[in-house]
């Protein structure tokens, strides 16, 4: 055990433990620099810096799968340059993001989902990255996770306004207005999702939500994504069993092998559509491929159809019989299903509690089930269709007023039906 005499000053030391002079000793205190890797001494970038970075690495991710598709189709017609794969590259990407393109056979309006659902996965990245980047991360601000939302959004408008006015120096026009404020909306509504997780802010925000709006939309967005894997189910038998009419489709082109595998990895851009179409059979309203024209399935009427592999699938008919039974109940008991799982939830959080569960704190979540899971369906049917020219395929898709307000009251009933015979069965006291 070591002392200290009086001869022996001791050494003083500052907070980082680095030694500053002995008292006493005359002379300016030291200057004890910064170490680089503490997190007092870290440098971050400048935001508008780190949200371009971030929205240009989405947009390129995102933009380099579309014109792969379409330089193979290029380069099975033989007229496969590095500019036609960019611009052409350009102009789908744009299409993906709910862009419409001008063409000589009409507007284009609908949107491959498959890079739509690419580009806002990239998006909420990209509000990660640039938030982590900021060094936003864990602050809770709405300040800076706005801010980092609306950068990115600023940024992937610029790239938008850039993409626009390269596709409109070829064959194709473009508005570069609305992509640019489109692409703006949608790279700061998908940055702020990731900035907001990233921040903490949506701790912050979920704890101001009452509990039973919670419970809600919780079930209520199990069972609209229930609700999409029944649909994609549907969807996949339906081209299963006409496989062999889109093979022929796609054969029929006489494109080569490269040109073929592009529209095959055209086709799968479009399986959402497909899936967000046959939810919307499965749930009354169906769709049209056309104008004047309907696919449900009490009634099939469609005219002479384009060959795109898109349409393989469709039903030759309504449909009758033991099979209309199960297409009618089906989503009445995914609604069933969604309530059974909100009451088995609720009734074991009331045990812990050792409370009772009333029939209101679990009745006011079953009844939000059926909108939470209609506004879902509806702006996804709705954004799912659009033109294919300016004929008689102007009208494609499915109306999203009306796949709303069917998964509203068929799985709301359905969910409230659901709790209430879960509760009753359990015999859980009131």
């Amino acid at each position: 055990m070591s002392s200290v005499t009086p001869d022996q000053p001791r050494r003083a030391t500052d907070a980082r433990g680095v030694g500053a002079r002995p008292p006493g000793r005359a002379g300016p205190p030291r200057r004890v620099p910064v170490q680089r890797g503490t997190p007092g001494g870290r440098r971050h970038p400048p935001l508008a810096v780190a949200a371009l970075v971030a929205a240009g690495g989405a947009a390129l991710t995102s933009w380099l799968p579309v014109a792969f598709a379409l330089w193979l189709f290029q380069l099975s017609e033989g007229a496969a340059t590095l500019l036609g794969a960019i611009r052409a590259g350009a102009a789908g990407w744009l299409l993906g993001h709910g862009v419409p393109l001008d063409t000589a056979a009409g507007p284009l309006g609908l949107a491959p989902l498959a890079v739509t659902v690419l580009a806002i996965w990239r998006l909420t990245r990209a509000g990660v990255h640039a938030s982590r980047a900021v060094g936003a991360r864990g602050s809770r601000s709405p300040g800076r996770t706005l801010a980092v939302a609306a950068a990115v959004g600023v940024g992937y408008g610029l790239i938008g306004l850039l993409a626009a006015l390269l596709v409109g120096t070829g064959d194709t026009g473009v508005s570069w207005s609305r992509a640019a404020v489109t692409l703006a909306v949608l790279g700061t509504l998908a940055a702020g999702l990731g900035a907001v997780r990233t921040t903490e802010l949506a701790d912050v925000l979920a704890g101001q939500v009452p509990t039973p709006v919670r419970e809600g939309a919780r079930a209520g967005l199990v069972a609209a994504l229930v609700l999409l894997g029944a649909g994609a189910a549907g969807a996949g038998l339906a081209v299963a069993t006409g496989g062999g009419d889109a093979a022929d489709l796609i054969g029929a082109y006489r494109t080569g092998v490269a040109g073929q595998a592009g529209i095959t990895l055209v086709s799968l851009a479009y399986a959402p559509n497909a899936t967000l179409w046959s939810t919307s059979y499965l749930l009354g309203p169906g769709f049209a491929v056309g104008t004047d024209t309907a696919v449900r399935t009490s009634e099939v009427s469609v005219g002479a159809l384009p060959a795109l592999p898109l349409f393989a699938g469709l039903p030759s008919g309504p449909v009758d019989g033991l099979g209309s039974i199960v297409i009618l109940a089906m989503p009445v008991l995914v609604g069933m299903g969604a309530g059974w799982l909100l009451a088995r939830r609720l009734i074991r959080s009331a045990g812990a509690d050792r409370a009772p569960l009333r029939w209101r704190r679990l009745l006011v979540p079953a009844v939000l089930v059926g909108p939470v899971a209609g506004a879902l369906l509806g702006v996804l049917a709705e954004v799912s269709g659009g033109p294919l020219g300016a004929g008689r395929l102007a009208e494609v898709g499915p109306v999203g007023w009306q796949v709303a307000l069917a998964a509203a009251l068929i799985t709301g009933g359905g969910a409230v039906l659901g709790a209430a015979a879960t509760r009753w069965l359990t015999r859980h006291p009131s």
